[in-house]
C-alpha cells in the first residue's frame, strides 16, 4: 500500500483523459474476451472436424477468424494508439511540471543536490511513465480473461484448475520476493548515474578550465570509478533478474507439462473431451502470456516506482519547500534599503550576522568592504532572498522583501557576479530572455552604456553571435559588461555587484567603472569589493567585520579613522 501511494499524484495527470482511457479500456476488454473465446472456438472446430461436421466447423472457424481479424487487430491497435498518445502527453506534462517545480525550489537547494540528479529527475525519471499505463491495463484485462478461463477450466476439470491456481500462487510469491530486491538495486544504480551525469555536466561546462588546470586525468579517473560502480550494480541487477527469469521459466514449463499430461490422462480415462484438450493447448499459453505480462510489468514497475518516487520528491516538496513570496508591489520605487536587526547563519554553521543593521540610501555608489568570510556576500544573498534571515527584517522602501511578490523583487533587484551566467544563445537572445519584446535598437542603447557595442559590431555576426556554453566566447570583462547591459535592460532600481572587477585587467576594470558611474545617478548601486582601488570614489564605504558594520564613511575618512580599513588598504597596496 505504501508503494501504491507514490502513484496517487499521477492520477491527476490522467483524469483529464479519463473518457479516452475508459474507451481504450473497453476496447482492450473486448479484445481480451475475444481472445478468451478463441480457445473454446478452436477446440469446438477441431472436435467438429473429427466428427466430419464440416459445415458447423466452418461456422466456428469463421467466428474465430472474425474475432482475430476485426476485434484483435483493429480494436487492439486503436486501444494502444489511444493509450500511447495519453502516456506521451502525460510524460511530457510531468517532465515540464517537474522542470517548472525545480525552478521554484530555493536557490540553496542546488548547493545540496547535484545538477545531474535534478536533470535526471526532470528528463529520464519523468519520461519513464511511457507505455506503462497501457501495460497495466493490458495486464488487468488479461487477468479478467484469465478469471473467465479458470471458471471454464474448473467447470470441465477441477484437477487442471487446481494445477493452474497452484502454479500462479507460486509465481505470486516469487514476484513478492524479488520485487524489493530489484527495486533496491535500481535505486542504487540511479544514484550512481546521478553522480555520473553531474560529472559529465561539469566537464562539458568547464572544459576550458579543465584543460588549463591540467585536471583532465583526475576527472577521467573519477569517471572510471563511477562507471565501474554503475557496472557492478548493473551486473548485480542482471544476476538477480537472471535468477528471477530462471525460476519463472521453470514455473512456465512445469505448468505447461502438468496441464498437458493431466489432459492426456483425463482423455484416456474418458473424463475430458477433445475440444477441452485443444482449448487447453490454447489456454495454457494464455496463462504463459499472463505470466510474461506479470513479469514484464513487474520489471517495469520496479523501475517506475523508483522514478515516480524521485519525481514526487520534487513535485511534492519532499526535499525542499518552494520559495514563498508575498503579493505587494512597489509603485514608485526609490531604492532605500534597510537591514533591521537581521540575524543569520548558513545551515549547519554558526551565526554570521547578529543584530545586523544597515541603511542604504538611493542614487549613490555604496561599497561593502572587509576580509573574506565576514558577511559581505551574505548581505547580497539575503537581499536577493537566496536565503532568508533567521530573525529581523530587510526592507525596500519600508516594505519587507518577504511581502513582495516574486516578479517585483526580481525586477527591482539585480546582481552582477564575478562570473555572470551567460546563456548559450545569441547576444540578442540573451536580452530577449529579459524582455521578449525588446528591440535591437534598445539593446544597442544598453550595450553602448556598458561600453560593449563597438566590440559586438566588430563581430562577423554582430548581435546574432552565439556566445557558447556559459559565454565562453567572451572575455571576463566582456561578460561583466554584457551582464551590466542586461541589467540595464531589466530596468532594476537596485544593482548589486559582487566582486565584479576582482579578476579583471586594468582596461576592463576601467570600462566597468565607467559603466557603474553611469548607473549611479538613477540606481542604488552596492558593490562588494576586495580591490579597494575600485571603490575609493564610492559615496559611502561600509566596513564589515565579524558580521557587523564597524565603520562607514568616504575613503579618506576611513583611512584616517578606521584601522580595519587602513590595514586592508595597506595590505592591498603592499601586494600591488
Amino acid at each position: 500500500m505504501k508503494q501504491l501511494k507514490e502513484f496517487k499524484p499521477l492520477w491527476n495527470y490522467f483524469k483529464e483523459e479519463k473518457f479516452k482511457i475508459i474507451l481504450a479500456t473497453i476496447f482492450i476488454v473486448i479484445v481480451e474476451l475475444g481472445n478468451t473465446i478463441g480457445g473454446y472456438l478452436s477446440g469446438q472446430t477441431v472436435e467438429l472436424i473429427t466428427k466430419l461436421n464440416i459445415k458447423d466447423a466452418l461456422i466456428y472457424l469463421g467466428i474465430y477468424a472474425f474475432i482475430n481479424f476485426f476485434i484483435d487487430i483493429l480494436l487492439n491497435m486503436k486501444a494502444w494508439s489511444i493509450l500511447q498518445r495519453i502516456e506521451n502527453k502525460v510524460s511530457r506534462k510531468l517532465s515540464f511540471n517537474t522542470y517548472k517545480k525545480a525552478l521554484n525550489l530555493p536557490s540553496f537547494a542546488y548547493e545540496k543536490t547535484s545538477s545531474g540528479e535534478v536533470i535526471n529527475r526532470i528528463t529520464n525519471d519523468a519520461d519513464s511513465l511511457s507505455f506503462v499505463f497501457g501495460r497495466l491495463l493490458q495486464m488487468i484485462s488479461s487477468l479478467i480473461g484469465s478469471v473467465i478461463i479458470i471458471v471454464y477450466v474448473f467447470i470441465n476439470s477441477w484437477i487442471v484448475g487446481l494445477e493452474i491456481v497452484f502454479f500462479v500462487t507460486i509465481l505470486y510469491f516469487v514476484v513478492k520476493k524479488y520485487n524489493p530486491i530489484l527495486i533496491d538495486i535500481h535505486k542504487k544504480r540511479k544514484k550512481e548515474q546521478d553522480k555520473f551525469s553531474s560529472l559529465v555536466n561539469e566537464s562539458v561546462r568547464g572544459i576550458r578550465e579543465i584543460k588549463t588546470l591540467g585536471v583532465k586525468n583526475n576527472l577521467i579517473s573519477d569517471a572510471k570509478e563511477l562507471v565501474k560502480s554503475i557496472l557492478n550494480i548493473s551486473n548485480n541487477e542482471i544476476d538477480n533478474y537472471k535468477k528471477y527469469k530462471i525460476i519463472n521459466k521453470i514455473i512456465r514449463t512445469s505448468l505447461e507439462v502438468c496441464v498437458y499430461l493431466t489432459c492426456i490422462i483425463l482423455m484416456y480415462i474418458g473424463i475430458c473431451s477433445l475440444s477441452f484438450f485443444v482449448a487447453m493447448t490454447y489456454y495454457v499459453y494464455k496463462f504463459m502470456w499472463l505470466i510474461d505480462e506479470i513479469n514484464e510489468f513487474s520489471e517495469t514497475y520496479q523501475k517506475l516506482y523508483v522514478s515516480v518516487s524521485r519525481v514526487n520528491d520534487i513535485l511534492l516538496n519532499r526535499l525542499y519547500q518552494d520559495e514563498k513570496f508575498g503579493n505587494q508591489m512597489i509603485s514608485d520605487i526609490k531604492g532605500i534599503i534597510d537591514f533591521k536587526n537581521v540575524k543569520f547563519g548558513y545551515p549547519g554553521e554558526k551565526i554570521l550576522l547578529n543584530s545586523f543593521n544597515l541603511k542604504i540610501e538611493p542614487n549613490k555608489k555604496i561599497a561593502l568592504v572587509g576580509a573574506s568570510g565576514q558577511g559581505k556576500s551574505t548581505i547580497f544573498n539575503l537581499l536577493t532572498r537566496i536565503f532568508d534571515p533567521v530573525d529581523g527584517s530587510i526592507l525596500i522602501d519600508n516594505i519587507d522583501i518577504k511581502n513582495l511578490n516574486e516578479e517585483e523583487l526580481r525586477k527591482q533587484v539585480s546582481i552582477i557576479r564575478q562570473e555572470p551566467f551567460i546563456f548559450n544563445r545569441s547576444i540578442f537572445d540573451n536580452f530577449k530572455m529579459i524582455d521578449k519584446t525588446i528591440t535591437l535598437k534598445e539593446v544597442r542603447k544598453y550595450t553602448k552604456m556598458a561600453y560593449l557595442d563597438d566590440y559586438i559590431m566588430s563581430l562577423p555576426n554582430k548581435y546574432n553571435t552565439i556566445l557558447g556554453e556559459g559565454g565562453v566566447n567572451l572575455s571576463g570583462g566582456q561578460k561583466q559588461r554584457l551582464s551590466i547591459a542586461r541589467t540595464l535592460a531589466k530596468k532594476s532600481k537596485i544593482i548589486l555587484l559582487d566582486e565584479a572587477t576582482s579578476a579583471l585587467d586594468n582596461k576592463s576594470q576601467e570600462y566597468i567603472k565607467k559603466s557603474i558611474d553611469n548607473l549611479v545617478k538613477d540606481h542604488t548601486v552596492i558593490i562588494v569589493a576586495h580591490r579597494l582601488s575600485t571603490i575609493i570614489d564610492a559615496d559611502i564605504i561600509h566596513v564589515i567585520d565579524k558580521g557587523e558594520v564597524m565603520a562607514s564613511g568616504k575613503h579618506n575618512e576611513l583611512l584616517k579613522n578606521n584601522n580595519i580599513y587602513k590595514n586592508l588598504y595597506e595590505t592591498e597596496s603592499l601586494n600591488s
